[in-house]
Formats: structure tokens, C-alpha cells, sequence
């Protein structure tokens, strides 16, 4: 009779590798075919307590809640995340308003004003570009209204709609 002494690794190793979904982390199924496992394989002369059942099911539907909350907000937030330019786009047309500052002091000098032609996205920076040939940082703005010509648009589509 022949005693066999040794595990062959690479039976084993290439067993593992099939066995699982690839993923190191354990998912809501992995959960439930644990506990039903262990529910199965419990001692009859010993059973599970029902506390310990419940509190594992509440468990189990935390997680599942805060899994499924996790999802919906990532989703949220990508759906939130629009480029500064598309961000920044309805400004186009608009007249805003930004200070300028003194080159000495560095103090406010005067507001101007300018029409929005375009919206711009340069080192991480957004600028607008304005009628007057002049570059605004959005964060500089200090006011933004409709222009003249725009109001009068409005006001020409409600006649000739109304």
C-alpha cells in the first residue's frame, strides 16, 4: 500500500484561480451564501439564536442600504460634475460686471462691464471672453444681467408670440 505524503501545489493553486468571481472583496451574494452555510452546518444539539440570526440580518440590510446609497450618490455626482466651460456656457450674451484694480495700490479702481462672447478653459483656469476684447476670471464677476439687446429680443418674441 502506497501513502501519499504530498499535496500537489499546482492542482491546488489552479483550483483557486477558477474558484472565485476575481474580486477580493465580498459582495451582498457572498454574504447570504455564507450565512445559509452556516445555518445549514449548524449544530442541531446547539442551534443558532435567534438573536444572533436578526442581528445579522439587519446587518446584512445595512449594508445592502449603505451599498446601494453609496451607488446612487457616485451617480449623483457624476451626473453633477459638468466642465467649466458647459458650466459657465448660459453666461454667453449676458452683460457681467468685474472690477478692475489699480496697478499701484491694487485696490478697486472702477467696475466695468462687458457682453459675454465665450466662454474659455485655459491651466485649469475659466475665463470669459467679453465684447470689449477684455478676459474676465469667472470669480471676478460681480454681477451679471441680461444686455439691452437681449431684452428687447425677449420682448419681441412675446409680441410676436402673444
Amino acid at each position: 500500500m502506497r501513502v501519499v505524503n504530498r499535496i500537489d501545489p499546482s492542482l491546488y493553486l489552479q483550483n483557486q484561480q477558477t474558484r472565485g468571481t476575481g474580486s477580493n472583496s465580498l459582495g451582498k451574494d457572498d454574504f447570504l451564501k455564507i450565512l445559509m452555510a452556516q445555518i445549514k452546518n449548524q449544530n442541531p444539539l446547539d442551534p443558532m439564536k435567534d438573536k444572533e440570526f436578526i442581528s445579522q440580518m439587519t446587518q446584512f440590510s445595512s449594508l445592502e442600504q449603505m451599498t446601494n446609497m453609496s451607488q446612487s450618490f457616485q451617480a449623483f455626482t457624476e451626473s453633477q460634475s459638468l466642465p467649466p466651460v458647459i458650466q459657465y456656457s448660459h453666461l454667453i450674451g449676458k452683460e457681467v460686471s468685474y472690477p478692475v484694480y489699480d496697478q499701484e495700490t491694487g485696490f478697486v479702481d472702477r467696475i466695468e462691464t462687458g457682453m459675454v462672447q465665450s466662454v474659455n478653459q485655459k491651466d485649469g483656469q475659466t475665463h470669459l471672453e467679453l465684447g470689449n476684447g477684455g478676459l474676465v476670471g469667472v470669480g471676478e464677476i460681480t454681477k451679471v444681467s441680461e444686455t439691452d439687446q437681449s431684452i428687447e429680443d425677449a420682448e419681441n418674441d412675446v409680441e410676436t408670440n402673444g
